[in-house]
């Protein structure tokens, strides 16, 4: 039987680097090359907001706020990662 082979280590990139703040705290998003530009952001507060929006578009139905949540997440921190890309 043949031994199963350990994955390699992969090569680092220029990949962004988030790290979720304090309540009520701002986030610095950096991205790992020498020109990048360092912009606050207010994110718990945008997640919150679009969790809310979540909520309404659901029609109010309490039980689901964990979902809403990380959907809520998912869509501020790409919009986030988009906006730095470009």
């Amino acid at each position: 039987m043949a031994k199963a082979k350990t994955p390699t280590a992969s090569k680092s990139t220029n990949k962004q680097v988030i790290t979720m703040p304090d309540a009520g705290s701002t986030l610095q998003v950096k991205k790992n090359s020498s020109s990048a530009t360092v912009a606050p952001i207010d994110l718990e507060s945008k997640i919150r907001q679009r969790a809310y929006e979540l909520y309404v578009e659901r029609g109010n139905t309490p039980g689901h706020e964990n979902e809403d949540w990380l959907q809520a997440e998912r869509e501020v921190l790409a919009r986030v990662n988009q906006q730095q890309t470009a």
